[in-house]
């Protein structure tokens, strides 16, 4: 089907024409005539001349082509019916201090946990096609950086750009399960999961872990709760102190078990990418089917046009051939 997105631009066809007739009715007016007028065919009340008649039409045709590619056409396929489902997953990060700790082995070399998360996250939404994602940072507080979304790359990209120290240096566990609880309850179909990352205990928050985990079971979300960072083994900092964090492994545990989900603990990136294979387990929730067109601009038919004419009308002065002049 044939349509133009923005059809009020035909509104504009009669502006010549209306110009046009202004300038005719200032000119008589005047008794200072201004050639310039009687140059444009747009405007030129002498259009009649025999010999200015096929440039005055060419402009027309040239200001109609204008209006065409204004008014944007398109033609619209048939619509076609996409199935709509996947799964719900939300992604909850720690941005606290203890995370630039660099433990975590990854391609031959020690790096610090916020990276490996990053690199082994990144991979995990690639794989996500279909799913809506969304991304909670969290700190001394917890906020909603992305919601939930298929819009994966824009996922990735907010997860890459996230930094330590945005939301504070500490670990509000409790907040951003409370977070990610409330955002769920606006959704009625859905998996409603939780991936929580953390390398730390609940330091912080207005919102106590064990009072959100009780939200979260109300709501049916379930809770697949990762520890990062290694067993103190790998890497010692200044004078050889073990620089790695206090791990809650206890309330993630109970967290996850509460909720009908895992624990994982990620060491590695080995141990981390365990978690694709118990959320591909899970069924996706089907959804309202999707219908969309496919639509083919057309616009710059019009355009084409009206340039060439223009081309014409430009180079048709210098075409033309000098009179010869009798012997």
């Amino acid at each position: 089907m044939f349509e133009f997105s923005w059809p009020w631009a035909f509104l504009a066809l009669p502006l010549p024409f209306l110009l046009r007739m202004l300038a005719k009715a200032k000119m008589e007016d005047v008794t200072l005539r201004i050639p310039s007028f009687n140059a444009n065919p747009l405007l030129s009340s002498t259009t009649s001349h025999q010999h200015k008649r096929p440039h005055s039409l060419l402009m027309w045709l040239f200001w109609l082509c204008l209006c065409l590619g204004a008014a944007n056409p398109k033609w619209l396929g048939e619509p076609i019916s996409l199935p709509n489902e996947g799964r719900d997953i939300m992604l909850a990060v720690d941005l606290s201090g203890s995370m630039t700790e660099q433990d975590m082995a990854y391609q031959g070399r020690y790096v610090d946990r916020l990276s490996m998360v990053k690199a082994v996250l990144k991979n995990f939404i690639e794989q996500r096609q279909g799913d809506r994602l969304g991304l909670i940072l969290f700190g001394d507080t917890a906020f909603l950086q992305t919601p939930l979304t298929r819009d994966l790359n824009t996922v990735s990209q907010m997860l890459d750009e996230a930094q330590i120290g945005l939301v504070g240096r500490a670990t509000a566990i409790g907040d951003a399960l409370g977070l990610a609880v409330k955002r769920f309850s606006q959704k009625q179909d859905s998996n409603r999961i939780l991936v929580l990352l953390t390398d730390g205990e609940n330091t912080a928050g207005n919102l106590a872990p064990e009072e959100a985990l009780l939200l979260a079971r109300e709501e049916g979300i379930k809770v697949y709760t990762v520890g990062v960072g290694s067993d103190g083994n790998n890497r010692f900092g200044l004078f050889g102190m073990n620089t790695g964090s206090a791990l809650d492994e206890g309330l993630l545990k109970t967290i996850a078990d509460d909720t009908g989900g895992l624990y994982f603990r990620a060491r590695d990136v080995a141990s981390l990418q365990k978690i694709y294979q118990e959320l591909d387990k899970l069924e996706p929730i089907a959804t309202d089917t999707q219908t969309f067109r496919p639509q083919t601009a057309l616009f710059f038919y019009p355009l084409l046009v009206a340039l060439l004419i223009l081309a014409i009308s430009s180079a048709k002065p210098y075409l033309r051939l000098p009179k010869q002049e009798g012997i």
